[in-house]
């Protein structure tokens, strides 16, 4: 059976692949979408999206997905369930292996954005999905009347707290710093809600219980030890991109995250990034969707003209490609 060939593969269907994949498709290039979630990759766990442009009220990620993706489907992408394992180099195009096959592309936009990082402590890998979550729209309903936990300080941590508080009795969130590194609206919010309480400078140690989780082992930055009685613990302690597939193929920058330049091109000419996977991303849904849209455009324009770098020329070329 002969290896399928594709103008583009596009990896991750989160916001900025979808884009990616609908703009490389409009261009009139074959594009292939391969995630291993489905239309919207993590978003389709996310129950209130504020930071897209919409609804004022904002939108949920499991509706704003398929939103795009019937734009994908419209524009003639083929959208694949599959894991990619590993992309490796073939004369000037690219070998995209996935677990169930193997595909050729003349370019590829890597769009698989970031993986929940992990506490790493005591009890946290034997309660997951046992009372270590991280969905708050899944769990939270069947949590009704119980304290729980939340741990992390950012916005997904404060969104989820937020989500959590509509069913639950308790909410705590701990997090290391002395303020919680959420945007302001959304700590405000928290604050003024009663059944979301902080505590500051406090970490983690263990995670406990016998079937199910009963309590987290907290430590004070002062090293004072305690334990919190709860019910669930949702994990939201930052992300690491997942770009283990590529390999050494591209330039990376200290966080493990691709290097490009303001075209989305990569060190490697036929690879672009897009979304919060590249460097210097800003992680908000609006400028990935950019993203995608700029990584498709310089895609197209190095397919059909060889073009690649963040020159003026190539710059002002980008720009007219986009009218």
């Amino acid at each position: 059976m002969s290896m399928r060939e594709f103008d583009v593969v596009v990896i991750g269907a989160g916001v900025a692949g979808l884009n990616a994949a609908t703009t490389a498709a409009r261009h009139g290039l074959s594009t292939l979408l391969v995630d291993s979630l489905g239309a919207g990759g993590q978003i389709g766990t996310v129950d209130r999206i504020e930071n897209f442009p919409g609804p004022s009220e904002g939108v949920a990620g499991y509706e704003l997905g398929p939103m795009l993706q019937i734009q994908a489907d419209e524009a003639g992408v083929e959208l694949m369930l599959d894991t990619v394992e590993r992309v490796a180099a073939d004369g000037d195009g690219f070998i995209v292996t996935a677990s169930e096959g193997e595909f050729h592309a003349r370019a590829v936009i890597v769009a698989a954005g970031s993986v929940r990082r992990k506490l790493g402590v005591e009890g946290e890998e034997a309660f997951e999905g046992k009372g270590v979550s991280h969905c708050a729209s899944c769990d939270g309903p069947i949590l009704r009347g119980r304290q729980v936990c939340v741990v992390g300080g950012g916005d997904s941590a404060l969104d989820e707290a937020l989500s959590l508080a509509a069913h639950v009795a308790k909410v705590v969130i701990v997090h290391r710093g002395a303020e919680p590194t959420a945007r302001r609206s959304l700590v405000d919010k928290c604050q003024a809600e009663e059944a979301i309480g902080f505590l500051a400078h406090t970490e983690v140690e263990a995670i406990c219980g016998d079937v199910g989780v009963s309590h987290v082992r907290l430590r004070s930055a002062a090293g004072d030890v305690r334990d919190l009685p709860c019910h669930a613990v949702f994990v939201y302690v930052g992300l690491e991109p997942a770009a283990g597939f590529l390999g050494e193929l591209v330039r990376r920058d200290g966080d493990g995250r691709i290097a490009v330049d303001l075209g989305m091109n990569a060190s490697r000419p036929g690879i672009f990034a897009a979304g919060d996977i590249r460097s210097q991303s800003v992680a908000h849904l609006a400028a990935s969707a950019g993203d995608g849209v700029t990584a498709a455009i310089s895609a197209a324009r190095y397919l059909r003209l060889g073009v690649k770098g963040d020159s003026t020329a190539a710059g002002s070329q980008l720009q007219k490609d986009a009218i």
